[in-house]
Parts: structure tokens; sequence; C-alpha cells
């Protein structure tokens, strides 16, 4: 594993400088040129704070976005301070993301109505993260969320602290935060020179924590910021052609996060981003979440993806930014029709495309790169028919990826039917459980909705394969997506091929077109919530009053059934997750040779 980890990393590097040469950072000694000598400087400038009141005063949706906000900050005020613990042995991370999430919270209030106890709790929170013996460079990520959170303390409420309150934060910010970074950078390892959302992370907590503190430490600060500034286009290139990530939407989220935190306190603190901005595939990135989630917004919860409504308000900022109406909408539209938001929804709110009409969005997308494809009936219909499609390579088994080539995920009036077996907690465990990641259940090839060859305990997928969407069509009509799966199951085919049809925007038809090298055993998958009823070629599958039904079209002979969503006998039964609740649709054939399979799905309605 580490020899594939090793490999993937260098080809991944490689496809990465391709993209990045067309990037030229700026000169050291450039950077800090035309720094803003006040505070404060990092997202927000002197027009942030009396434009999001006017927002809020004028704005329902921003209105109940602030009160959510400002009941929280209230309950900050009532929590004691953290303290460092590493839950899992392993990470600070819970405990950075706590600190970050209360301080900026109480600042923001605080900006926004005032109040001298929002100040005060803040400083309960810093003094106690200030004494830390560190902030767990070991996980860099930890560092990084806690160096952004410092950041946002001491420049936005940079005013109401004492100047010795500002040397423990300066401090804090140097010694626990920055020096560790310029060591990875210098050494130029890991994170540094990835593509992943680690880089975007760290960059952007660094950068944002030389930013703050840059007139006291200009030298450190440039450093810091010139390395920055030449390793975060490897993570924001490689969304290259189309926007898509490689890790799927929960990590698209985390790192795009952060990256645009960076680009906005580069813009407000030095009046530029140099240029990242404007780098080839991040721009189109915003469609990433829009496209690959389903009828009501929740993620394709592909590889280690949570299963959570997918808008963010990086929307907001990306939709004004790239003067993209459709990500705005779809932000607006989400936060309309299911509420919450976030602090980062102030201040980048925008409800300007309230009145863009998606229906002028293409129905389907496939993004290269990543090899995700998807397909729906409507923009607008919560029950609409939408379908999610995962292909790709495996290579990025030793990060986020499943081996879950030729998986899908459908809804249909209102409910999830093909589901994903979502992610699998004891994977970030490795480093006490000291399992493969392939061993587990939700990870494995027969946890999702694909094919298995000849079960046995090892990896049931390729490790190493790419698997391509040979051919995309987009119809008004019609959806198609063909997929490569021979290096998939190299092993034991001569050829393997799965098509994707969305007919008349109605129905869904899954062909598997396979040749095998010797006579298989086979099975065919589907995972889901709902109860199964199968009889014969046909099954019904009812959920929460609806139905939808499944037909075997070919070969004659075979039949459905349903099985318990748990690993076959041959497979490795690591602890892990409980997914009793779930079944899987199943055809089970054996001595396949050359065979066809087709199965249509379509929803009923009630029952």
């Amino acid at each position: 594993m580490k020899k594939l980890t090793a490999i993937l990393s260098i080809l991944f590097l490689l496809s990465t400088q391709i993209h990045t040469a067309e990037y030229t950072p700026p000169e050291p000694n450039q950077i800090l040129k035309n720094l803003k000598k006040d505070h404060p400087r990092l997202i927000i400038d002197a027009q942030t704070i009396p434009r999001m009141k006017t927002i809020i005063a004028q704005d329902t949706v921003a209105a109940k976005i602030y009160r959510r906000i400002k009941r929280q900050a209230n309950q900050y005020l009532k929590d004691k301070p953290s303290i460092y613990e590493l839950p899992d042995g392993r990470r600070l991370l819970r405990v950075s993301r706590r600190v970050k999430e209360r301080v900026r919270t109480l600042a923001l209030i605080y900006l926004l109505d005032g109040g001298q106890q929002y100040v005060d709790r803040a400083w309960v929170e810093i003094e106690a993260a200030a004494a830390f013996k560190d902030w767990n460079p070991a996980h860099f990520l930890d560092t990084a969320e806690m160096t952004y959170a410092f950041a946002t303390a001491y420049d936005w409420l940079y005013d109401q602290w004492t100047e010795e309150q500002r040397q423990i934060m300066r401090e804090a910010i140097i010694e626990k935060g920055l020096k560790p970074g310029l060591e990875v950078y210098r050494k130029d390892v890991w994170w540094a020179r990835n593509h992943n959302n680690w880089n975007q992370v760290c960059n952007g907590g660094l950068g944002m924590g030389a930013l703050a503190i840059a007139e006291h430490i200009p030298e450190l600060a440039t450093e810091i910021l010139h390395s920055g500034l030449k390793s975060i286009p490897r993570a924001m290139t490689f969304f290259a052609p189309d926007g898509a990530g490689v890790e799927g939407v929960t990590y698209w989220s985390y790192g795009s996060r952060y990256n645009i935190l960076y680009l906005s306190s580069l813009t407000t603190a030095l009046g530029t981003d140099f240029g990242l901005s404007n780098l080839s595939g991040f721009k189109e990135s915003g469609a990433y979440h829009i496209y690959i989630s389903g009828a009501k917004r929740m993620s394709y919860n592909f590889a280690d993806c949570g299963y959570t409504r997918v808008s963010t308000p990086m929307h907001f900022w990306m939709g004004h930014q790239y003067n993209q109406p459709h990500y705005a909408w779809f932000r607006y539209d989400t936060l309309r029709k299911y509420g919450r938001g976030h602090m980062l929804d102030l201040l980048w709110f925008d409800n300007s495309a309230t009145t863009f009409d998606p229906s002028t969005a293409p129905l389907d997308k496939h993004f290269r790169k990543a090899d995700v494809t998807s397909m729906r009936s409507s923009w607008t219909d919560s029950n609409a028919l939408a379908l999610g499609i995962q292909a790709g390579g495996n290579l990025n088994l030793g990060q986020h990826r499943h081996l879950d080539q030729g998986t899908f995920i459908l809804e249909a009036l209102g409910e999830r039917w093909a589901i994903d077996s979502g992610t699998e907690r004891e994977t970030y465990q490795r480093h006490r459980n000291k399992r493969k990641r392939w061993e587990f259940y939700r990870i494995r090839a027969e946890g999702h909705n694909t094919l298995v060859f000849n079960p046995q305990n090892g990896p049931d997928q390729n490790p190493k394969a790419k698997c391509s969407v040979t051919t995309f069509e987009s119809t008004p009509n019609k959806g198609l997506a063909v997929l490569d799966l021979t290096d998939v199951y190299t092993d034991h085919v001569r050829q393997a091929k799965r098509t994707f049809e969305m007919v008349d925007r109605q129905h869904v038809v899954i062909t598997d077109e396979i040749q095998t090298k010797s006579p298989s055993e086979l099975y065919w998958f589907m995972h889901t919530n709902a109860e199964i009823a199968p009889n014969g070629a046909t099954a019904i599958l009812t959920q929460n009053g609806k139905q939808l039904t499944a037909e075997i079209l070919s070969p004659s002979g075979a039949t459905f059934t349903s099985m318990d969503a748990k690993p076959l006998p041959t497979s490795p039964v690591p602890k892990q997750a409980d997914n009793k609740k779930r079944r899987k649709l199943t055809i089970h054939l054996r001595d396949v040779t050359n065979l066809t399979i087709q199965v249509k799905l379509t929803p009923l309605g009630n029952e």
C-alpha cells in the first residue's frame, strides 16, 4: 500500500504540474507592498459590516441566518473553554474547529451588535488555546485551522485587545502555527506538494495567520505567503478542466472553503489575490457541488462523503467573483427552501440571482477528470428523477476513494432509492485498527451498487484501476453514459462495459456487457433503504408509501433476491459500521462467460 500511495502521489503531482505551469507567483519583495495598515483586514473591509446590517434588515433569509448565529453566540457565552485533547489518539481537529467556530462567531456578533461579553468570552477561548503545548502539527489540519481561528480573533477584534493580549496571540500564531508550517514549506513535503484538501486548508490557515500579523514579522510572513502562493495552485488547478473534485463533495467543500477564505483575505489585506482566482478549473468547480447532488440538494455521497445538503456559502462568493448567477441562485434557493445557513453566508451574501431561470442550465453533466456523471429530469421539481454515476480512478484509495467504480445513486418521487453505503469511520482510525481500507464493507465493491466477480478475501476491484466514461450524451429527452469497467475487473474479464440511460427523463436502464476470462460467479448489487419485494425478474421497492419497480430485461431466467447489506462469506470482517437498516437488491449468477445484464428502474408513484 505504501508503494501504491507513492505511485499515486507521483502521478497526481505530474498531472498537477502541467496546469500550474500557467501560474507565476509574485516576487517575495512585492507580496506585502500594499499591506493594509489597519484592521480588520481578513475577509472584512470597511463596507462589509454596514452591508451585512442592511442585508439583514432587508432580506428575510439573511435575517434568519443572523438570528441563528446570534443564538449560537449566546450559547457560547455559557460554555467552558476548550481543552487540549486528542480523542482518537491522533487528531486535535475537533478542538481546533470548536475554537474556530466560537471565536469567529463571537467576533462577528460583536462587530454587528457590540457587547463586551462577546469579546470577553472570545478571549477566554483564545487564552486557553494559546496555552496549549502545541497545535498538533503531526496532523497539520489541526494546526492550520487553529491558526485561522487566532488570525480571525486577532484581526476582527484588534481594537478591543490590549497590547498584552495581542502579543500573546502573535506569539501563539508564530510559534505554534507559522514556524511548524515553515518547516513543511522548506522541505516541500506532504501537503505542500499535494493536490488535495490538505493543501488548501493548510495553505489557507497559514496564509491568513501571516496576513493578520504581517507588519510585526515581515520576513516570516513573506516567506509563508510566497511559499503558499507557490503551493496552492497545485490544488486549485487539479479541478481542471471541468471543476470536479476527485475526493468527493464533502472534501470539495472543506478544501474550497479555506481556499476562498484565503483568496478573500489576500484581496482585503493586499488588494489582490495575485491571479489565483483565475486559475483554470477553480472557477468551474462551483458546478461540481450543484450537479453531484439530488433533487433536494442532498449529496451524492460517493467516497468518504457525508449524506448532507451540499450547497455552501462559497457559492455566494464564487457567483459574485466569477459572474456565475447559477452559483448564487443555487445557494440562495437552498437557504430559502431548507433554512439554516452559516456566518460565511452573511459575509458573502448575494441575493442578486433570485430571478435566475434554472431551466437554462443543462440537465446532465460529465466531469471528465473525476469521471463522475449526473443526470436529472428537472432542476426545480423536488420529486425529479435524478441519477449520479461514479467512475474515475481507484488510485486515490489510499486517501478517500472507495472501490466503487460503476456505482450509482438514484432518486425519484422525493426519495433516494439507490443509496451509497456511506463513510466508514473506522477507516479514519487505521492508526489504531491497522486494517487496510479495502477490508471494510462500505469501502468494498460489494458495499456499493456495482458488480462483484468471484468473491474473495482480497480487494474486489483492482485498486490501481482507472474507469473512464467513454461516451456521454445529453439531449432534452435522454441522458447516456458508458463506462469501461475492463481495467476494474482485469483479473476476471476480457471486457466489461456498463451503460446508464435516462430514457424520456422517466426511467433508468442499466446495461452490463460482460466477457469473462473463465466461467465466473457474478453479483449485481443495488443498496437501498426501501422494502424489497422480489418476484422473479421483477421487484417492487416501497419507501414512505411510494414505489419503484425494478425489472430484469436480460438475461432471461435471471431473478432478483434481497440480501442483507453485510460482507459476503469470503470477505474480511473487521470491526465496522452497522448496516442493519439497509438491504440490497441482488442478481446472483454463476458460470458467467459472455453475458448482458439489463435492468430497468421505473418510479411508480404511491402504493
